[in-house]
């Protein structure tokens, strides 16, 4: 049963993605830059830290309820593949500067956010 709802949780991480890539590039792209992706995986970040956090504090979190909600919709929210793919494609039209903000924010943003939601948990 675990291993459905994981699978369930990933499908709604993953429309979820879908859905907000779609409303944030369409109110902030500039240029090449589509900063969805990069909102989303800090966001996804913070929530896997907070999550974890809390359990690892004892806050009554089961196991298989932290897998459900840290594998199947944290990891269907994030993605580490299109936070690959987007840089090199601004890097290969030219676009450099914006590739490497792109890797730099992705990158710093996801592991300090995930810094603050242990960091959020912990005074839980």
């Amino acid at each position: 049963m675990t291993l459905l709802l994981i699978a369930l949780a990933g499908g709604v991480g993953a429309a979820t993605r879908f859905v907000l890539d779609g409303v944030i590039n369409a109110r902030w792209s500039a240029g090449g830059l589509r900063p969805g992706i990069v909102v989303i995986n800090v966001v996804g970040s913070f929530l896997l830290g907070l999550l974890v956090g809390l359990a690892a504090r004892g806050s009554g979190l089961s196991t298989d309820t932290v897998a459900v909600l840290g594998l199947g919709f944290c990891g269907g929210l994030t993605t580490f593949s299109t936070a690959s793919l987007e840089p090199v494609h601004l890097w290969a039209t030219g676009e450099r500067g914006p590739a490497t903000a792109y890797v730099l924010v992705t990158l710093i943003g996801s592991l300090l956010a995930a810094w603050l939601g242990l960091a959020l948990a912990a005074l839980a």
